[in-house]
């Protein structure tokens, strides 16, 4: 019987993949053709391929293994929770921790905390405790609980991931084939096949292409675990003992797995020394570049203090001929305001401003009677108490504020 049906394929909308300009050329080959800019996935392949991997999910299980699924993006978290919880499988579906697989002996640190405040909430501990520091606590369990309770069961690393999305996933991917684990996952016409073991093109964003591949994977395990089941039926083993023995790996494969493990740690380790000593040589440079302009500074002041009696000495020299230059210009100068000069009076004698109005004496003062200055440029007369009267230039003089009013003249602001 087919594990799958193409209506099922079809109703679920897994045979379509991503825009035209967005794919990836090596899932040309698992292309049927395209429809109205969007690639259409070859079902039958598709189809050939889901059996593979569920034939490898169920043999992996009935022999004892662990498959860990993967799957943060919205459309995906309630699948993967729910089937992997089904099956009796961890699952992240959250967010996936640098070093989950990689450095599993750091999370699972994390994990064994969680483990203990999940023990303190449950036997009363924090309500025996200050209020903030149970808030506090409460709301770090709650976040442990986010990222890493679908794990909280898995003693060590799992024996294969099935993903949903590998380019969203790419750091999970990644991790997986550093420690050499069998990769199942869902690729999409804009993924990379060539980094996964077995592969199943289909739609990776359709909620119910995403529901219906792990529903697949799920019913994969699960006739694992009947098999594994029978099995130890037969042999007369207890179902508990034929668990335990089966789930664990020959001395083999675990020293391969620890062997991954500390390999991608120690690259960890060097990629972050390597780090250091980059930040370390810019900052040394750094300190360099600074105690060198630090150096320059005195040795500019010392030549600039060189420079400055010299160039004392020569400005003598090139002023002269400006001097001499400039001697001719100030000879004729007088000759072009001397006329303006001589007819200036006369023009102010000349004119009269009306009765009540005398023009300055010749040494430009007051003439007796005519206290009040008046302008005639601006046309406006100072009364001795005004505010501009001793500053002001008299080119005529009133006796009265009457008079210089009946010449055209307005008061000035006090």
């Amino acid at each position: 019987m087919a594990v799958i049906t193409m209506k099922q394929l079809l109703d679920a909308g897994v045979h379509f993949g991503h825009q035209t300009r967005r794919w990836n050329p090596k899932m040309k080959r698992f292309i049927h053709g395209e429809r109205n800019g969007i690639y259409i996935l070859d079902l039958n392949q598709t189809l050939n391929r889901v059996e593979d991997a569920y034939v490898y999910v169920r043999d992996l299980v009935a022999g004892g293994g662990t498959i860990l699924f993967v799957g943060t993006k919205r459309q995906a978290q309630d699948s993967i929770q729910s089937y992997a919880e089904k099956c009796g499988m961890p699952y992240v579906n959250q967010r996936w921790l640098g070093g989950m697989l990689t450095n599993f002996q750091t999370i699972q640190k994390r994990v064994d905390k969680m483990k203990e405040y999940r023990r303190m909430r449950d036997s009363g501990e924090f309500d025996a405790m200050p209020k903030k520091e149970a808030l506090r606590l409460s709301r770090e369990l709650e976040k442990l609980e986010r990222n890493l309770g679908g794990i909280a069961q898995l003693e060590k690393a799992p024996n294969a991931v099935f993903v949903l999305d590998t380019k969203l996933e790419h750091t999970a991917v990644t991790e997986a084939n550093k420690l050499g684990l069998p990769l199942v996952a869902v690729v999409d016409t804009n993924c990379d096949p060539d980094l996964v073991d077995y592969v199943i093109p289909g739609n990776d964003d359709a909620i119910r292409a995403g529901d219906l591949m792990c529903r697949v994977i799920s019913d994969a395990v699960a006739e694992g675990h009947f098999i594994r089941a029978k099995k130890a039926e037969a042999a007369g083993v207890p179902q508990a003992e034929a668990a335990a023995a089966s789930t664990e790996r020959s001395a083999d494969e675990q020293a391969a797995v620890d062997a991954a493990q500390a390999e991608a740690r120690a690259a960890a380790a060097a990629e972050a020394s390597a780090r250091d000593a980059r930040l370390a040589a810019a900052a040394a440079e750094a300190d360099a570049e600074a105690t060198a302009s630090e150096a320059e500074a005195p040795a500019e002041e010392a030549a600039a203090a060189v420079e400055a009696p010299a160039a004392e000495e020569a400005a003598p020299a090139e002023e002269a001929p400006a001097v001499e230059a400039a001697a001719p210009a100030e000879e004729a100068a007088p000759a072009e305001e001397e006329a303006p000069a001589e007819e200036a009076p006369a023009a102010s004698e000349a004119k009269d401003f009306g009765e009540g109005s005398a023009p300055a004496n010749a040494d430009g003062s007051m003439p007796e009677g005519f206290p009040i200055k008046g302008n005639a440029d601006s046309m406006k007369f100072h009364q001795p108490d005004g505010r501009w009267y001793e500053a002001t230039v008299a080119e005529v003089w009133f006796a009265t504020p009457e008079a210089a009013t009946a010449a055209g003249f307005t008061e000035a602001g006090k």
